[in-house]
């Protein structure tokens, strides 16, 4: 499903709000479509065959089989990626919790999702974050609400390991002042899960009037930055995401930071070492072996 939800989340501002709807339900429900006929997703979306049909076109197909031929095809490759974890983690804790099965119910189900994230991540676009980072000339890591803490670690993280990184704070700075210095040589980086804070989506799209690229960090291809951003990357976690999802987003971003310190080592040594001596902080970049 990777070619097809990068193909809607490109082409979505695009669609018709009847397109829109049929978008969504591709993206939610590829099983769906997988066994039925266009006039039929046509009813499940309340739209009708002929918006499924032009919808199919303007992803570049050359008509619904072939879509359908597309997401068959993929759904027979994932092997139930997402149910996979889940049962185990269910069969290993069981339904009920107490006492005694309490830690390990939680961690299991952490473990799931962040097995599930990582089975989903498309290497080519993780590798294409990574380069947006080491190019930007400056970089402004953005999120409000239960994405803030990520954002205020990634950003900390980044200006450690490669310089010219801030955080965004809101009310705290000045948004003219900051999307006035900015040009197509700065990169910004917005964490935004639901709820979707509006100061994230607002700030990311004035930064893109300015020619600035984004780098989305988010739950949904359709989500507000999953749509404004030039490449995104998806944590997969269950709702609600500001209460159990916060292990797997960091494991994301510790990947998307250690893979930025592991591409331009050696001219991020010295920064880390220094660090090092000051405070105690380690930072590993895993080596390969021999």
């Amino acid at each position: 499903m990777q070619n097809i939800t990068e193909r809607i989340r490109k082409s979505y501002e695009e669609f018709t709000p009847s397109q829109k709807a049929v978008a969504k339900f591709v993206i939610d429900q590829p099983k769906k479509l997988a066994l039925h006929s266009a006039k039929k997703i046509g009813e499940l979306t309340d739209t009708s065959e002929t918006t499924v049909i032009r919808f199919c076109y303007a992803l570049g197909y050359s008509g619904y089989s072939a879509l359908q031929t597309e997401i068959r095809e993929s759904l027979l490759n994932s092997d139930d990626e997402l149910e996979r974890p889940l049962k185990k983690y269910r069969d290993t804790t069981g339904e009920l919790i107490s006492e005694d099965n309490l830690i390990q119910r939680v961690m299991e189900q952490e473990i799931a999702f962040i097995q599930h994230t990582l089975n989903s991540i498309n290497i080519e676009r993780f590798s294409q974050a990574v380069d947006l980072i080491l190019q930007a000339r400056k970089i402004v890591v953005v999120g409000f609400r239960s994405s803030y803490p990520l954002a205020n670690w990634t950003s900390f993280t980044l200006n450690l390991i490669r310089g010219e990184t801030s955080l965004y704070r809101g009310p705290i700075d000045d948004a003219d002042s900051i999307i006035m210095k900015m040009d197509e040589a700065w990169l910004v980086i917005a964490i935004s899960f639901p709820r979707y804070a509006a100061e994230t989506i607002s700030f990311v799209r004035a930064a893109k009037s300015k020619g600035v690229k984004v780098l989305g960090i988010s739950d949904d291809e359709l989500s507000p930055i999953g749509i404004d951003a030039n490449v995104l990357l998806k944590a997969i976690t269950p709702q609600p995401s500001a209460l159990n999802g916060m292990a797997t987003v960091f494991s994301l971003l510790k990947a998307l930071t250690t893979g930025v310190a592991a591409a331009d080592w050696p001219n991020v040594q010295d920064r880390v070492r220094i660090y090092d001596d000051q405070s105690g902080f380690q930072f590993h970049v895993p080596t390969k072996q021999a």
